[in-house]
């Protein structure tokens, strides 16, 4: 413990179990804060060495909440903590006498993060146990997962990554950095963050719709499923026939060593070039396509442009062809370091062990070593979220007992504060320098909670409106944009002004580019020692390695970390994890993690400085479960692969006789046929015959019989939903008002008024519900340009100025005469 760390002030206390909670624990105790463990008897109930890093930086002890003591114990522990995590379902605590309504009596400054499976007050589903698979089931994640998988017609699919708890535990620990840092005017707070809310946050992108979606933004593979469904042709395509529909930039090369190669350089003007100038195939360049992805296809000159995704039906089959023959010709090391130094985006496929024990993840402090009393030198997970003072980051330590009579014996924790009920962030000013999603996401989240978001894109535009108008419907939300040339002296000039009002700055580039634009820790401190700037990247960490200014994107973290290679079941046959911005929204939501503990070391120090977070590190965090090393670790071996739909008998899809449906067991197992009289002859099965057994059964009864047979105690059956089917269910319309925001689980807005003239389906701002903060559903994101007069004029330029600076192109009013092009 060392008391000069971003958190090092804050005292919690961690009732949590299994992921969600401790992972909030977690990611506070890594930024310094004293966190607490709660157990039960016995200690935490998930029996995996990966407790033991949840649990690095924390004390423990036991307490019996079911016992007078135990609860007395733990009421005079809250009356001296500034934090309370907890994760039961609904009602459990409140019955304990440790809810929010008792706890605030005794101590009225205490942030209480609740992180229910679902919304307490959701009749549909607050009941439920919340293990993770059941959230997923619930939320439609095991359902057409991926357009691969949906066009070999593998229907439902089994992921093991835990996604619902990575997305659920940010927003938790957001939250409650932000609730700490607005204690002030709003006093103590009780925060709900139900999983499955912040889980189909987390895959907006995968629900979106947009009405009459033009055919341009479609990859091949979506072009392919729509023909398929039209012609009533079947979804049987094998593996190897995946590839006729794969882009050029945007797909796994096997390289000289048989190890795949992941490419992802589509969309970025420049990236495409830089690809085949590696390759040594600048001679295809010259009869390529080039031409502005912001004109109507009515105009192009063209049937495809190299600024834009995908590539044409043409030219797609003679790309990869030349490109496969290039990349047999070196292994991809060799491969790795060539497009790292050319920054061209691309990644060798890697194993999560091989991750694990990778020379940049180690030396950039991704993966760290610890020291732990059962494992000896264990490997481990780094930060999620970190400030780059904060020298003491990947310094950990392994749990230790907690003197809990030193804790009760010491003085209350008071504080004086109003209860206006604002927003949060209600007077942040935010200058966003972001594109495509990951960091566009960080201002998007500050929003909802009442920053002032203003939006700086170049006027040429170097990202394709795949990207920045459909990503950016969700993204871009709640900001005002203008467009800068920062390379022109007025450009500059208005960039400057902007900072000089601006508290915190986001940008998504490594430190060779934030150096570049002159926002170096030093320079920071030069301009303004309070300014807080956040960026992310692809492959950072608290220190530097070798990947350090290599480029990257959501699937490149996954290649990197080994998320592909699972999902896909193999080296040979690797596949990005099923859904849009998996990685992406989740690094966005782990920035405003570090700027949570900037802001609260900005209100203890008066110092600013750089909070930082990458994809690689939630690349990380998705695989949480899994992601530690050992001498004498048993195999890497969860659930991978296509065929794969559950992890053992007792957790687990199968088909009933109307449909499909997870049945999860994972504590009663075989209690559970004992005390169902149709399952009860399975009883005492090997587990290597049950899971047969048990589907042959499951598929004569109804999915409703098996629901009512099994119950909602700690074991569950619950109907495998999609995406799309959750999406309608919650969708309420904007023209109507009055949208709910915590009543349900699952809220989704058909923004009908929308400026882009068409109406579109968003996922609202729903996973973080305060009692007394605010929530706002940020205004729709505005055509790019729309306030650059605006803004100017609010920073002194004047009108002559503003016009002249706009027909020489030191700024610009929009990208394209569309809000959409089409």
């Amino acid at each position: 413990m060392t008391s000069n760390r971003p958190l090092s002030h804050i005292r919690v206390l961690d009732f949590g179990q299994y992921l969600a909670g401790p992972l909030v624990g977690m990611m506070l105790a890594d930024m310094g804060a004293e966190v607490i463990r709660i157990d039960p008897p016995g200690g935490p109930r998930l029996s995996s060495p990966a407790a033991d890093m949840l649990s690095r930086g924390k004390t423990f002890l036991e307490l019996d909440l079911k016992t007078p003591l135990g609860q007395r114990t733990a009421v005079e522990l809250v009356k001296r903590a500034d934090v309370m995590i907890e994760n039961f379902r609904p009602g459990v605590m409140d019955r304990l006498g440790l809810g929010w309504e008792a706890l605030q009596q005794v101590n009225d400054q205490l942030v209480y993060c609740s992180l229910p499976g679902f919304a307490s007050e959701d009749p549909e589903f607050a009941h439920l146990p919340a293990w993770e698979a059941v959230i997923a089931a619930c939320t439609g994640q095991f359902t057409d997962m991926g357009l691969n998988r949906r066009l070999m017609g593998i229907n439902p699919s089994f992921t093991p990554l835990a996604l619902a708890s990575a997305y659920g535990a940010s927003f938790g620990a957001m939250s409650v950095l932000f609730a700490l840092q607005a204690r002030a005017q709003n006093g103590g707070e009780h925060i709900e963050v139900p999983l499955a809310s912040a889980l189909l946050e987390g895959l907006v992108y995968n629900c979106e719709q947009i009405e009459d979606y033009p055919e341009r933004y479609k990859s091949p593979r979506e072009v392919e499923l729509d023909r398929r469904a039209a012609q009533d042709l079947p979804m049987d395509l094998d593996y190897s026939e995946l590839s006729e529909f794969l882009d050029p930039f945007y797909r796994t090369y096997t390289c000289a060593d048989g190890r795949g190669f992941y490419v992802v350089s589509g969309s970025v003007k420049s990236h495409p070039r830089r690809v085949l100038e590696v390759l040594g195939l600048s001679d295809l360049l010259k009869d390529l396509p080039d031409f502005s992805a912001y004109l109507d296809t009515k105009d192009w000159p063209a049937d495809w442009s190299l600024r834009n995704y995908p590539v044409g039906a043409k030219d797609r089959q003679r790309l990869s062809t030349a490109m496969k023959k290039a990349f047999l010709t070196r292994p991809a090391s060799e491969w790795e370091d060539l497009f790292g130094a050319a920054k061209a985006p691309a990644t060798a496929q890697r194993f999560t062990r091989e991750w694990m024990a990778d020379t940049h993840a180690l030396a950039s402090g991704l993966v760290l070593e610890v020291d732990d009393p059962q494992h000896g030198r264990m490997r481990q997970m780094g930060n999620v979220a970190w400030l780059t003072a904060d020298t003491h980051a990947v310094q950990k330590q392994a749990a230790r007992a907690a003197d809990l009579d030193r804790l009760i014996h010491e003085p209350f924790r008071t504080g004086t504060s109003a209860t206006n009920g604002s927003a949060w962030l209600d007077g942040l000013k935010v200058l966003d320098l972001t594109n495509v999603i990951a960091g566009p996401t960080i201002g998007s989240t500050l929003a909802r909670f009442g920053a002032d978001v203003t939006l700086v894109q170049p006027v040429e535009p170097s990202v394709d409106p795949w990207n920045t108008v459909v990503f950016g419907i969700h993204a871009q939300r709640g900001k005002k944009s203008i467009l800068l040339d920062l390379s022109s002296a007025d450009g500059q000039e208005a960039l400057e002004k902007l900072i000089a009002e601006t508290d915190v700055i986001t940008m998504n580039g490594t430190d060779q580019q934030r150096d570049r634009l002159g926002l170096s820790p030093d320079q920071l401190e030069a301009i303004n020692p309070r300014l807080i700037l956040v960026q992310l990247d692809a492959f950072g960490g608290p220190e530097r390695g070798p990947k350090s200014d290599h480029l990257g994107y959501d699937d490149l973290a996954q290649a990197a970390t080994g998320v592909m290679v699972r999902f896909g079941g193999g080296m040979e046959t690797p596949e990005e994890h099923a859904h849009f911005g998996t990685i992406d929204v989740l690094t966005g939501f782990c920035a405003c993690v570090a700027l949570g503990g900037a802001l609260l070391r900005l209100q203890e120090t008066g110092k600013g400085g750089v909070a930082r977070a990458s994809l690689a590190a939630a690349g990380n965090l998705i695989q949480a479960q899994f992601m530690y090393d050992f001498e004498g670790r048993e195999p890497f071996d969860e659930p991978s692969g296509r065929d794969r739909l559950g992890w053992g008998p007792f957790y687990h899809c199968y088909e009933a006789l109307d449909g499909w449906f997870f049945f999860a067991a994972p504590r009663e197992r075989q209690a559970l046929l004992s005390r169902v009289p149709e399952l009860a002859d399975l009883a005492g099965l090997p587990e290597g015959h049950l899971q047969k057994a048990l589907a042959q059964r499951f598929a004569t009864r109804s999915v409703a019989h098996w629901q009512q047979a099994i119950g909602t105690g700690a074991s569950t059956a619950v109907r495998l939903a999609s995406l799309h089917e959750t999406r309608d269910a919650a969708l309420q319309h904007e023209s109507r008002g009055d949208i709910d925001l915590k009543r349900s689980t699952f809220r989704v807005i058909r923004h009908d008024r929308h400026p882009m003239g068409r109406w579109c389906d968003l996922v609202a701002p729903n996973a973080v519900r305060p009692k007394n903060g605010k929530i706002i559903i940020p205004d729709p994101m505005p055509k790019y340009g729309e306030h650059t007069r605006e803004i100017l004029q609010r920073i002194g330029f004047d009108p002559e100025r503003i016009e002249k600076m706009v027909a020489d192109g030191s700024a610009g009013l929009q990208w394209s005469e569309k809000y959409l092009p089409e």
